[in-house]
């Protein structure tokens, strides 16, 4: 499988007797969660620091074939100056990530809606992401959330570093769609309560398109981008969408907040298309 749909944690009161069946116990709530859907973005380690022994747990309770994405510690994204966040990022990646081993997914880097794009400074940043932990190979990727990241210099840079630029759905912040990497992170955000999955049947359809088309190496044409691609018509790759040899990508697709009480919904709509 290389398109992943999933939720953001586990844990939400009203899920309880929805999503998750009447009377089940709370320690059994990822054990079930990881069993509906194909992934899960852990919301926890943004806040607070785990321990092996939790990342052993989580590994234990949910399928072989499942994957966790994991945001990254706040102390590490929410600072003036990013190239000192060198201690922050390494007290996290060394804090029991390879007990996930196969089960580890990328890693979300969520930066602040007030922090702007400094080529020098983010560069340096991304610069001390590791490449792997304990023997397991990292992917990182960046949700930026500020208008000053929409230019071709942040793109370029991304791509240097090969970080994922994550797309994020939301009114509030710019949704970039360039891709930097070999992998596809995107977060939606619009679910809508009255929508029994969150989303009308309509756009589910277009999520899973464009979904294929990242899946097969493509960029979806219907999504802003920035990038050196998105100057003139597109590049090679996106013009050429049946050409051969391109490389297929693993695709991450959360449904995260909107009407979060439709997100398990959402995500098992979506899951059935794929």
């Amino acid at each position: 499988m290389t398109i992943r749909v999933g939720i953001g944690g586990w844990t939400f009161e009203p899920w309880r007797g929805t999503f998750f069946p009447k009377g089940l116990p709370h320690a059994r709530e990822l054990e079930h969660a990881s069993r509906q859907v194909t992934s899960i973005e852990v919301n926890g380690t943004f806040y607070r620091s785990q321990t092996p022994k939790t990342f052993a747990s989580w590994a234990a309770q949910v399928p072989d074939d499942f994957v966790f994405s994991l945001k990254a510690p706040r102390y590490a994204t929410n600072r003036r100056v990013l190239a000192e966040a060198g201690e922050s990022i390494a007290r996290f990646v060394d804090s029991g990530l390879a007990e996930l081993g196969d089960k580890l997914g990328p890693i979300n880097w969520q930066f602040p809606p007030t922090k702007q794009f400094d080529p020098e400074d983010f560069g340096a940043f991304l610069a001390l992401l590791p490449e792997t932990t304990g023997g397991v190979a990292l992917r990182h990727a960046v949700e930026v959330r500020h208008a000053s990241f929409c230019t071709a210099d942040f793109i370029a840079l991304a791509r240097k570093h090969k970080v994922a630029v994550i797309f994020a759905d939301d009114d509030d912040y710019p949704a970039i769609a360039d891709v930097t990497a070999d992998f596809v992170y995107a977060r939606l955000q619009r679910a809508k309560e009255e929508e029994p999955n969150g989303y009308s049947d309509a756009a589910l359809k277009t999520w899973h398109a464009r979904a294929k088309v990242w899946e097969g190496g493509g960029v979806p044409d219907d999504l802003p981008s920035y990038g050196e691609a998105a100057k003139g018509a597109k590049d090679k790759e996106a013009k050429d969408k049946g050409a051969k040899g391109k490389k297929k990508r693993d695709v991450f697709v959360y449904m995260i907040n909107g009407a979060k009480v439709r997100a398990p919904a959402a995500a098992q709509a979506l899951l059935t298309l794929v």
